[in-house]
């Protein structure tokens, strides 16, 4: 079974329906190997159908998160990124300064976790996340 397929077969069990804009939603960021703004969905699923606009992008794209499906992040300048969770874990080292993102491994995290479950009885969700701060580049010029 594909990613896709997977994805559509647990919101169904989860009760909800899966109308062809859902689908298409669903195939667009699930095949996409990669982070996806809501704009990128829609251009993607408009290729198909000019049938559904920006608000029912986003409307799925919550219900994928809400569910545990997809992870949502803010990667600075007012762009936030979407990807399932086939797309595995990951950090995000964003720069304030000129907005380029290093992607990190996510184990360089793990003591944090452990941590914050010794201490604070929390499991912390450290999968997908943006670290803000200076590249390197940005450090040096300053």
């Amino acid at each position: 079974m594909t990613p896709c397929e997977t994805l559509l077969d647990t919101l169904r069990e989860k009760g909800y329906r899966i109308t062809p804009q859902r689908e298409m939603i669903v195939r667009a960021i699930a095949h996409s190997g990669c982070h996806m703004t809501a704009e990128e969905v829609l251009a993607e699923v408009q290729q198909h159908t000019r049938a559904i606009n920006l608000a029912t992008i986003y409307r799925n794209l919550d219900l994928l998160v809400a569910e545990g499906l997809a992870t949502r992040i803010d990667i600075g300048k007012n762009q936030v990124v979407y990807a399932t969770l086939n797309h595995g874990p990951h950090i995000h080292l964003v720069c304030r300064n000129c907005g380029q993102v290093i992607d990190a491994d996510p184990q360089l995290l793990a003591p944090i976790a452990e941590q914050v479950q010794r201490e604070h009885a929390f499991a912390a969700d450290l999968n997908h996340i943006a670290i803000y701060g200076l590249c390197e580049s940005c450090q040096q010029r300053k």
